[in-house]
């Protein structure tokens, strides 16, 4: 599940030409963006929405979400880090979201509504403000990497999506209403042996492992305020959540040792873990009054450290650093050819 602010934010004049699904040329960091070097834009379809691109496991290949012609929601595609041989990898039916490359690269993961209804599900209805859609229908499915034998990971009432795989390859992490709330569950790689790991009211979601698989970064809302409460029970019965108000939160793979990295008040989330285990790479609105302009920030995990990384007005998110640290993938507005186009980006990381 991403956020929307990425296609209503404005987009940058691009400052350079792109040939085929690739770009030639590097991109300039911005003014202040010290930490990354040898910027490449991998998508280009001018007004495409491009979103979640996360490595497969032998870091030669991306997995990430697009809506793009002729698909008029999101589905899935991979493609080599260059932006080349972009591939659809589910139905094309329905809307999907968070693909992740399963153990050995030939099955990929994702949540998908198409089994529910093969149309687009309609958007959100923001006359309840800026919301989150949580689709009943979505569904955890596996398939090869070419998109053929899928396969049910999950088939319970409601939402089941967000999922993401243990760097050893043993376990998923996911977030599902089965329980009446939005909480975080682990299961095997094969979709067996579920448990909950949260247990706290409010949505807990967007999580990953740590790469010694042995921590969980999530992003969480716990309402307090009995009004508070009472308006995410609301939406939450109608499907939606309103994720002004998101932290940064860390426990251990088993649930337990919950503690909170960020305390701004902002909407904070795609945390990922750096591969040192002792910082964290988020987004955050946490410097725009308005809470439109996302950026990017690395934070050490106790909460101190705080040192943003992007300076782009739009929107940057969704970053996932290679294994070693040397890159970063990331999703941003910037040199779109139309407003609210969505890209994504690879860089080196200069530490």
């Amino acid at each position: 599940m991403r956020p929307v602010v990425a296609v209503v934010a404005a987009s940058l004049i691009p400052l350079f030409l792109v040939f085929g699904g690739s770009t030639d040329k590097y991109i300039d960091s911005l003014p202040g963006e010290k930490h990354l070097t040898h910027i490449l834009q991998l998508t280009s379809i001018p007004g495409a929405e491009n979103a979640e691109a996360y490595f497969s496991f032998d870091q030669k290949k991306l997995v990430f979400q697009s809506t793009r012609p002729p698909y008029e929601c999101d589905q899935i595609f991979t493609m080599n880090l260059d932006g080349s041989d972009v591939k659809l990898v589910s139905t094309g039916k329905g809307r999907t979201t968070c693909g992740y490359f399963l153990p050995g690269d030939r099955r990929i993961l994702y949540s998908s509504t198409h089994e529910g209804n093969p149309a687009c599900p309609p958007k959100a209805d923001m006359s309840h403000g800026y919301v989150w859609a949580l689709y009943k229908d979505f569904d955890m499915y596996s398939a090869n990497a070419d998109g053929s034998d899928l396969k049910h990971l999950t088939s319970t009432p409601g939402y089941d999506a967000e999922a993401t795989v243990s760097p050893d390859g043993k376990h998923i992490v996911f977030t599902s209403v089965r329980d009446g709330d939005l909480e975080l569950y682990s299961m095997n790689i094969d979709g067996t042996n579920v448990k909950r790991l949260t247990h706290e009211k409010g949505y807990d979601g967007g999580a990953f492992y740590s790469a010694d698989s042995q921590q969980i970064v999530y992003r969480a809302h716990h309402p307090t305020d009995p009004k508070d409460l009472e308006k995410y029970e609301r939406l939450l019965a109608e499907g939606l959540i309103e994720p002004v108000s998101l932290e940064i939160m860390v426990m251990n793979a088993d649930g337990s040792n919950k503690r909170q990295v960020t305390h701004n008040g902002k909407a904070n989330f795609a945390p990922y873990f750096h591969p040192n285990g002792k910082q964290i790479i988020f987004a955050s609105n946490m410097n725009d009054p308005m809470g439109r302009d996302f950026d990017l920030y690395l934070i050490n995990v106790d909460g101190s450290g705080l040192e943003r990384i992007t300076f782009n007005p739009t929107f940057d998110g969704f970053p996932m650093f290679n294994k070693d640290g040397t890159k970063l993938v990331f999703c941003s507005n910037r040199h779109g050819s139309k407003t609210g186009e969505t890209n994504v980006f690879i860089a080196d990381w200069k530490p």
